[in-house]
Formats: C-alpha cells, sequence, structure tokens
C-alpha cells in the first residue's frame, strides 16, 4: 500500500464486488480505515464514507439496476496529502447533466435523487467519466 499514488491511477487498490449492496462495506471500511491512518479528520472521513456510499447505492441501483449479474469496481489511492475514489459500474450510463435538481419545489417530496448533490457537497472535486458509469471524487485533507 505504501506504492499507492492519487496521482498516478496504474498505483491504486483494486476492489470488484457483485452488484449487491451489502458488498459495499468492505470497500468502505477499508478506504474509512486509510483515512483515519493517514490522519484525516474525522468529519472529513465521514464526509467520505456519506460521498462513497451514495456512489455505490448508484452504481448497484441506477447504473446496473439491481442485476446480480453486474458489478462494480472501486478504485483509490489515500495518502498524507488526498484521497481518490473511483467507482464503475455495468450500466448503460447517464448524463450527470440531465440529472434534476433535487432542491426544487417539486423534487423535495421525493424520496431519492440527492445522491449526485451530497458527493458534490462533501468531496472536494467530483468529475463522471465513460458517459456516467464512472465518477471520481477526490477530497483533500486539510
Amino acid at each position: 500500500m505504501s506504492n499507492v499514488d492519487p496521482d498516478n491511477e496504474a498505483t491504486y487498490e483494486v476492489c470488484t464486488i457483485r452488484n449487491d449492496l451489502r458488498e459495499t462495506a468492505r470497500p468502505k471500511e477499508t478506504i474509512v480505515d486509510l483515512l483515519r491512518q493517514h490522519a484525516y479528520s474525522e468529519q472529513a472521513a465521514f464526509g467520505v464514507k456519506l460521498a462513497l456510499e451514495e456512489a455505490l447505492t448508484n452504481a448497484v441501483k441506477h447504473g446496473n439496476r439491481n442485476d446480480p449479474a453486474k458489478h462494480v469496481t472501486i478504485r483509490f489511492a489515500v495518502s498524507d496529502e488526498k484521497a481518490v475514489i473511483m467507482v464503475r459500474d455495468e450500466g448503460p450510463g447517464f448524463a450527470p447533466d440531465q440529472v434534476p435538481d433535487c432542491t426544487s419545489p417539486d423534487r423535495l417530496p421525493l424520496p431519492n435523487g440527492r445522491g449526485i448533490m451530497l458527493i458534490r457537497a462533501y468531496m472536494d472535486e467530483v468529475c463522471f467519466r465513460d458517459n456516467g458509469r464512472e465518477v471520481c471524487m477526490m477530497k483533500r485533507r486539510t
């Protein structure tokens, strides 16, 4: 793990899980443990964990459409300066800029649609690749 470099994707740790929300616990625990080892604050670790939970849930439910034959791949690197996490599903993708604003009055009563907003709120940088099949998130240690 000491050779992991957030600026070099070739060095990232990789974890592939079955498309089942129960399978997401292991990668979440691993990443939060790494944040603590690198002295990220509890507030930062909480934010990363929440963003990661949202990204994984979106991948399982929306990307892979709960298909048990599909997988989710998590790639990550944590250093003293920053943590980078990428979550990729095997779904058809989506256009992130076409996701409705979850804070608009007509969407407030709906029970879903807040995941991307929470990811953006808790992470320092967020981008989507491969037509929305992969979300890339970065958190700086402050």
